[in-house]
């Protein structure tokens, strides 16, 4: 799954990155960037079928159009790739709302002997990259309305494969408005998504401050080599 990353970059970038712009009243109202720990329940700039020249701020976690209550969202931040025509929750929504989620890393934790050691994956590069999403907008019964999204995943590729055995999936630049438009089939959207280039993306070992959503700022992105504990002698 991928459910903790990053886009330690700020909006003007991230405008000329994607040629798309910011609202003004959404950033007067809430202004995301950077975050160093990006997570389910948060408001993240997306880039929509729908408006692909403005980004626009939904949170994270798909909360679908049937649903009786917005707290089923925080089930709903991941779409397996292989299974998105077939769930509910998704299925109308890879057909008719699709988005852009940039980030410049994510986390994900490896099992181990001594626990858990978090990670960041990232461009070889450390730029910015699309990850393939869905998003969807429901009415709450208070009449609010409410955007949010979904993060595509699949299979790992030769890099994470030893860390976690799924990934975000990743689109090449020249795929991001390919996936976006609005005319483009959903099998041929689809087909889109393959195994993003191992050998252009790198991990590394970060602080398991990380672990705490409410912890954000720029160390939490610095290299902390791992070091296992020591193992403690047989007393006989």
């Amino acid at each position: 799954m991928c459910g903790r990353a990053s886009l330690s970059t700020v909006e003007k970038e991230l405008e000329k990155r994607f040629m798309a712009s910011f609202y003004s009243d959404e950033l007067e109202r809430y202004n995301p960037l950077p975050n160093f720990n990006i997570a389910p329940t948060h408001l993240h700039p997306v880039i929509t079928n729908e408006d692909s020249t403005h980004f626009q701020l939904f949170k994270w976690g798909l909360i679908p159009y049937w649903a009786k209550e917005a707290k089923i969202g925080s089930k709903m931040i991941n779409a397996r790739i292989e299974t998105i025509t077939e769930k509910s929750a998704f299925k109308h929504a890879i057909e008719q709302r699709r988005c852009l989620i940039p980030f410049d890393g994510f986390y994900e934790w490896k099992n181990t002997d001594h626990g858990k050691v978090p990670y960041r994956i990232t461009l070889q590069d450390s730029q910015v990259f699309a990850v393939a999403g869905i998003w969807e907008k429901w009415l709450s019964p208070n009449k609010e309305l409410i955007y949010s999204f979904s993060v595509i995943t699949q299979a790992a590729n030769k890099l994470m494969a030893p860390i976690h055995n799924r990934m975000p999936a990743i689109l090449l630049p020249e795929q991001e408005q390919l996936w976006i438009d609005p005319k483009l089939p959903t099998k041929d959207a689809l087909q889109l998504i393959q195994p993003y280039p191992d050998d252009a993306m790198r991990a590394y070992t970060v602080s398991n401050r990380v672990n705490k959503v409410a912890t954000n700022d720029s160390d939490l992105i610095t290299e902390v080599p791992y070091k296992a504990p020591p193992q403690q002698g047989k007393l006989f």
